[in-house]
This record gives C-alpha cells, sequence and structure tokens, in this order.
C-alpha cells in the first residue's frame, strides 16, 4: 500500500538528506514536489494544499535551516504531519457498555462490507475474547443473509437464524433481544448498502439505528475508489453519527489518497484497514506506525505483532529449545519459511523494516514469494534423513532433489548455503546467552551491536545504516514502542 506515494516522496527526501546545508528555497522545492506527489496520490486538494503549508512553515524555521542534519530535521517534521493527518492517535472500538455492545456496519453495494463484518468479528473473538453474534439486515441484496451466516460458520462466529421475509428493522429487534438473553458481548449488524447513497438507504439506516441504538457506527469504503470513497464517506457522515470508517483493500492501493484524505474531510478516525481476501487479513489503522510505512521509515512494532499472531505456540518453543542447544537444521529451516508465509511473504516483511522499502522492488524481481515456495518444493524433495542432517547432501544426491523439487542444483546450493550461514548464526546467538543475550544486546549496542555478533562487521555495518537516524530508532537502537511491546511478550 502507498507504493507509488513513498517512492516519490523517497525521491524527494533522498536529495534533502543528500545536502550539508538546506536553503529556504531548497525546502521550497521539495515542498512544491510533495505536494505534486500527494495530489497524484488522490488526496483532496485542501488537504494537500494545508499539509504542504503546514509543512512549509515549520522546515523553513531557523532551527531546522541551521541544525546539523536540516534534511533529516525536515523528514521528521513530515513524518508528524503524516501522522496528525492520519488521525495521532490508533482509534480502537468503544465497546465499554453494558453488553451487549451494537456495532452497527453501513455502507455502499460492493465495498467489503459483509466480508469486513466477519473479519471483525473474528478479531474480537480471537484477540479480545468476546462472545459475538452477528445478524445480517440485507433482505435486498440476493443471498446477502446466507453469505454472513456462511462466514460466520468459517469464523466460528454465531450468526442470527434467517426468516424469510422479515424486514431490517424487525430483524434488528429479534438481534438485540436474542443477544441479551443469550449472554453475547457484542452485536454486530450487517446493514442493506445501495449502488449510491439514496434517501431509502438513510431512513433504513436511521430506522435500525434508532432501534439498535449502537455504540459504533462503521462506515465500510473501498479505497481503491479513491476520491470517490471520501466523497462517500462525506455523504454518510452529513446523515448518520459515524463513529469510524474502515477502508478495505488497502493492499491494492498504491495511491492512498482515500486513506490520507478520509480523517481530514469527515473528521472521523479510520479503525481499520482490509489488507486482503482472507478472514484474517485486518489490521488496526496506527497513524503513526502508517506515517512510518509511507516514509520508508518501517513498522517494526506491527511486524512483532503479526510474528506474534502468526507463530504457532509449539513451534516457538520447539526452536528456543533448539536454539540455546545452537542446533538448526532444515526442518527448522522449513518452519521459518512457513511463517514468513503466515506473515505475508517476503514483500510484505521488507516493507515493514526500516530502510528495506527500497529492497522491496529487488525482492519481486528476485521472484518475490515465489522463493519461498521454490525453498519448500526443494526441502520437500528431501529424505527425512537428508533434512535432519545436511551434511549427508552430496552432489549425487543434489541433482536427485533438484528434479524432485522441479528446480535447479543452483538452487539446492543456494538453500544450503543459506541454511549453513542461518545455522551458524543460531551457533553465536548461542554464544551471546541465547534469546535473552540478543535482546540485551538490542537494547544497549542497537542493531549494529547484534549484527556484528551474529553475522560479522559487514551486517553489523549494514544494520547501523537501516537503524541509525530514524525516528525512534536512534543509533539502531530499540523504539521505545517496540521495547514496552517486547517486555510486555516477556
Amino acid at each position: 500500500m502507498f507504493d507509488s506515494l513513498s517512492d516519490r516522496l523517497g525521491g524527494v527526501f533522498d536529495r534533502l538528506r543528500g545536502r550539508g546545508a538546506l536553503t529556504e528555497g531548497d525546502v521550497r522545492t521539495a515542498m512544491r514536489e510533495v505536494r505534486v506527489a500527494l495530489l497524484e496520490a488522490d488526496v483532496a486538494l485542501p488537504v494537500a494544499r494545508k499539509f504542504v503549508d503546514d509543512v512549509t512553515e515549520k522546515a523553513i524555521g531557523h532551527n531546522v535551516l541551521r541544525s546539523v542534519t536540516p534534511g533529516q530535521q525536515v523528514v521528521k517534521i513530515v513524518n508528524d504531519a503524516l501522522v496528525e493527518m492520519l488521525g495521532a492517535d490508533a482509534s480502537e472500538l468503544d465497546l465499554n457498555v453494558s453488553p451487549p455492545a451494537i456495532v452497527m456496519m453501513v455502507g455502499l453495494q460492493g465495498s467489503g462490507k459483509t466480508t469486513t463484518t466477519a473479519k471483525i468479528a473474528r478479531r474480537l473473538k480471537g484477540r479480545d475474547g468476546k462472545k459475538v453474534m452477528m445478524a445480517s439486515l440485507d433482505v435486498n441484496r440476493p443471498n446477502a443473509q446466507e453469505q454472513l451466516a456462511t462466514l460466520g460458520t468459517q469464523v466460528e462466529v454465531a450468526t442470527l437464524p434467517i426468516i424469510p421475509g422479515q424486514q431490517p428493522v424487525d430483524i434488528a429487534r429479534r438481534a438485540l433481544q436474542a443477544a441479551k438473553l443469550q449472554g453475547f458481548d457484542v452485536l454486530m449488524l450487517d446493514t442493506a448498502g445501495r449502488l449510491h447513497v439514496d434517501q431509502a438507504l438513510m431512513d433504513e439506516m436511521k430506522a435500525v439505528a434508532d432501534i439498535a441504538r449502537p455504540q459504533e457506527i462503521l462506515l465500510v469504503v473501498d479505497s481503491l475508489t479513491g476520491q470517490d470513497a471520501v466523497n462517500v464517506a462525506q455523504n454518510f457522515s452529513d446523515q448518520v453519527p459515524l463513529t469510524g470508517v474502515v477502508l478495505t483493500r488497502m493492499d491494492g492501493d498504491a495511491r492512498g489518497g482515500a486513506a490520507l484524505s478520509m480523517r481530514a474531510v469527515t473528521g472521523k478516525p479510520i479503525k481499520f484497514a482490509g489488507t486482503g481476501e482472507k478472514l484474517d487479513a485486518l489490521e488496526a489503522f496506527h497513524p503513526a506506525r502508517v506515517a512510518g510505512r509511507i516514509l520508508g521509515m518501517g513498522d517494526v512494532v506491527s511486524l512483532v505483532e503479526r510474528a506474534a499472531e502468526s507463530i504457532q505456540q509449539e513451534d516457538a518453543e520447539r526452536m528456543a529449545s533448539r536454539m540455546a542447544k545452537g542446533q538448526f537444521d532444515l526442518n527448522d529451516l522449513r518452519s521459518q519459511l512457513s511463517q514468513m508465509r503466515r506473515m505475508g511473504g517476503l514483500g510484505a516483511l521488507a516493507g515493514m523494516m526500516p530502510g528495506m522499502k527500497k529492497a522491496q522492488g529487488a525482492l519481486q524481481q528476485a521472484g518475490g514469494d515465489k522463493v519461498l515456495t521454490h525453498m519448500d518444493a526443494v526441502i520437500s524433495s528431501m529424505t527425512a534423513k537428508e533434512r535432519a542432517k545436511p551434511e549427508l547432501i552430496n552432489a549425487k544426491r543434489k541433482i536427485r532433489i533438484a528434479k524432485g523439487s522441479g528446480t535447479t542444483v543452483q538452487e539446492v546450493n543456494k538453500l544450503l548455503k543459506m541454511h549453513q550461514e542461518m545455522a551458524t548464526a543460531m551457533k553465536r546467538i548461542k554464544k551471546m546467552g541465547g534469546i535473552k543475550g540478543m535482546m540485551a544486546m538490542l537494547g544497549k549496542g542497537g542493531l549494529g551491536g547484534l549484527g556484528n555478533a551474529i553475522g560479522g562487521a559487514d551486517m553489523g555495518e549494514a544494520l547501523t545504516k537501516a537503524g541509525g537516524g530514524l525516528p525512534g530508532l536512534p543509533g539502531g537502537g530499540l523504539p521505545p514502542e517496540l521495547a514496552a511491546l517486547m517486555n510486555k511478550k516477556k
């Protein structure tokens, strides 16, 4: 997401950082390019104009132009302005009421409202331990109620039984009664949509809202519609007391204009972002983290959270035990590759790591996530004994493995080399005192210190450059937010 905007802004700031000193003219020229980049990303004109004016006013100040690193200071100002434009703080669902808390989903047809309802229900059940019921109030679209029932089965969330011919207000009344009687914490109402905003749609939503009195009214909009998404949000906001917005298909939105304009135009926070078709592809919208991704600074905290959700507890404990002994065979490597796929693949991980934004293009050219699939195929073509003892794999075995996996001997060699390097790293981690020693080194010596210990001077220098100078990563050390999360995980 935001790829085109991120690339454009990255070029502008690379030029600023490359200068030892900045003049007011340099800053104003750069800000003109930023304005063009925002408009090309389909950001609303008033929003883009105000953003650039605010940043320019701060960036041409005496303290910035006379600072030791003026280019980096300008980037910091832009980062802060992006966070403010996106909504400053993450906005959680307000469910702190006597149960059941009512969440009403509204939006146009085709925006992904029904699927998003199931995604949020799954999240509330899995992450927050809530007992959730879903009810479809869409009597206009064929099979809409059956679709929600099917999704409910998939995410293991209860749905209100369907009574043919019942009208939306009556369904809402029945759902509310059922949720109270059966002790549900949250009731999610999936209302009907239309192809466009009309009075009949608004009247129906108001009637349902009067009956249900929802704590949250979430508008679901398709981010790929760009400026139209903002216009739809404005129309709904004028008619219904929205509490937040959910942007769908953010993974396909390279421009990001809808996300950048939404809060400024409607005054409503973006609460969630849909990042794929799978029912687990939903992220809480954190303005600071999104700003970091746009400016190529990564999103390490989200990366750790995604890892915590994706990694199986048994696998993690087994790996920790083997790492403590300095052991790492091809079965372990296969487990790591599987976890990377569950976390979104190489491209998604690179986009979250500081200094790795530019590496995403190189990863795609190298085959992207197909590389992970090929590696898994190579390991699958090995015998159990070969996976446990890679040193047994001689030239003859390599030819057999390559033929069996549909790859080449060169690819088999690359995988074996990768395994050998990771095994060596595991032995070095053992010498450092295991995971605790590694975390201590992250806190004291930063990423560079850790790189020196695991991969030698070259890796240490590379990681120091990647981490040094970034907001929240002074000298490559742990950002405070990540350090707090790590301590919590312990």
